[in-house]
């Protein structure tokens, strides 16, 4: 069993890494093997919303200029993904969050594989930015790891984060629920237990017709015909109509 761990932090050997390590140490001891990916040293660019990803059909991003596409690839052979940022402005970093938009949406996630967020602070603003990282887990089928505590480490290096003894301990039990919930998912497919059946998404958007709002009152000046070319762009996304992806 393996763990993929990725440092969204621009400090390579900062208060995020030593939140790493320590649980990187604590995974070797349970018989885990890990890989740490260095995201936060590259120029990672956002999410272009071009869909290539979904019209190649093979599951990588159409920009391979950085390491997205490797941790995807690596997440094939990983059975858990463990993310760590600093936190900037009450929110992850700006290159761990590009990275991950594309990551999860050109993968399409990695269902059924644990997965956990750590992040580091010198003071406050850690929850908003934990809260922020676990949402890409929560929505895409993947357990949450818990721990004994919010999953965040104080210091404003890792020379002052050794202090947070608290943190450390989280970052501790963190690997070994990591671990166990590893082991139960292995002794569960050993046993013949089945993964859960995945039902077809279902897509509805909130804006569905544009004439409808026009019949409500808004934009009355306007004649409703000059929103049909639009309208498809409203509702293909709960057709799934590939045709209106390509026209793009």
């Amino acid at each position: 069993m393996k763990v993929l761990l990725l440092n969204g932090s621009p400090h390579r050997n900062g208060t995020t890494f030593r939140a790493l390590k320590e649980i990187i140490i604590e995974l070797h001891k349970e018989g885990i093997e890990t890989e740490l990916l260095q995201v936060g040293m590259h120029v990672i660019r956002g999410c272009k919303a071009c869909g290539m990803c979904k019209k190649s059909e093979l599951g990588k991003c159409i920009f391979g200029d950085d390491p997205v596409n490797v941790a995807i690839t690596k997440m094939k052979e990983c059975d858990g993904l463990i993310v760590g940022s600093p936190v900037h402005y009450a929110g992850a970093a700006g290159d761990i969050t590009s990275f991950m938009d594309r990551m999860f949406y050109a993968s399409g996630g990695f269902p059924y594989k644990p997965g956990a967020a750590v992040v580091a602070c010198r003071r406050a603003g850690a929850t908003a930015a934990l809260e922020q990282l676990n949402k890409y887990f929560m929505m895409n089928n993947m357990p949450l790891v818990p721990s004994a505590y919010w999953n965040m480490l104080h210091g404003h290096n890792g020379e002052e984060a050794e202090q947070d003894q608290e943190g450390l301990m989280v970052m501790r039990t963190l690997a070994r629920n990591m671990a166990w919930m590893l082991k139960s998912i292995e002794a569960g497919k050993a046993a013949g237990l089945a993964l859960p059946p995945d039902e077809s998404h279902i897509r509805t958007n909130f804006v569905r017709d544009l004439p409808a709002q026009t019949a409500a009152g808004q934009d009355t000046d306007k004649d409703a015909s000059e929103y049909k070319d639009f309208a498809p762009y409203f509702t293909s996304y709960n057709k799934v109509n590939k045709a209106y992806q390509e026209d793009e």
